[in-house]
């Protein structure tokens, strides 16, 4: 199949993963990007309360965002070429990249299970990766995956998948949810100013076209 020569170069969705403090990433590249991309934004009020001493209008926070999207993930174009590790293993290798993003880290759990058998009470929970959705240059968000949803449509004779959709669930991770001083703080804060400035080329509306005087006492 050929492409026009002069055919835009289509950039790829991807997840972007961090060991910290390790700056060593882990990159989940989208074979296919998403058809559809769905947000949604709750804003993040002072108080549920009401009354006027807390001022209907203040916010306390960026609002909490969440992203679902569906991937396709297919090993025709592998099995076409003969791929040693697709005709042995199908598509389990990238389920198990995106699977592994909701799995505490198992030597992290074998570690806190040596903890309890020697006395310990107060166990830390482990953490998960710092995760990164980009999608495209003006979206490098902090997330934190909220649920992973796969749908096996096809499988070789060994039963290993070869065609499935991958449906995500993310909550973006603003400003309010880290330290000053951990990186996903200044990306937020990147974003959020792009965004402003996104918002002052998007409203360049007047009052006439609007079509009602409208005047503040």
């Amino acid at each position: 199949m050929t492409t026009f020569p002069r055919s835009p170069r289509v950039l790829k969705g991807a997840l972007i993963t961090y060991e910290l403090p390790s700056t060593q990433p882990g990159v989940i590249v989208f074979q296919y990007n998403p058809g559809t991309l769905s947000r949604s934004l709750q804003a993040r009020g002072a108080g549920d309360s009401g009354g006027r001493s807390r001022g209907p209008l203040r916010l306390k926070g960026a609002p909490i965002e969440t992203i679902s999207l569906e991937i396709a993930i297919d090993a025709a174009d592998q099995l076409e070429k003969s791929d040693a590790q697709t005709m042995e293993k199908g598509i389990h290798p990238q389920l198990a990249a995106l699977e592994i993003l909701v799995y505490p880290p198992s030597e992290r759990v074998i570690a806190n299970l040596g903890l309890l058998s020697a006395g310990f009470i107060e166990i830390v929970p482990p953490e998960a990766p710092f995760t990164l959705f980009v999608y495209g240059p003006g979206r490098v968000l902090p997330v934190k995956i909220g649920e992973v949803r796969v749908t096996e449509e096809a499988h070789d004779v060994h039963l290993n998948p070869i065609r499935a959709k991958v449906s995500l669930s993310m909550q973006v991770l603003s400003y309010c949810d880290f330290a000053p001083d951990h990186p996903g703080h200044s990306l937020f804060l990147a974003h959020q100013l792009a965004k402003e400035t996104l918002a002052k080329i998007g409203a360049p509306g007047s009052l006439d076209a609007v079509g009602v005087d409208v005047h503040l006492p």
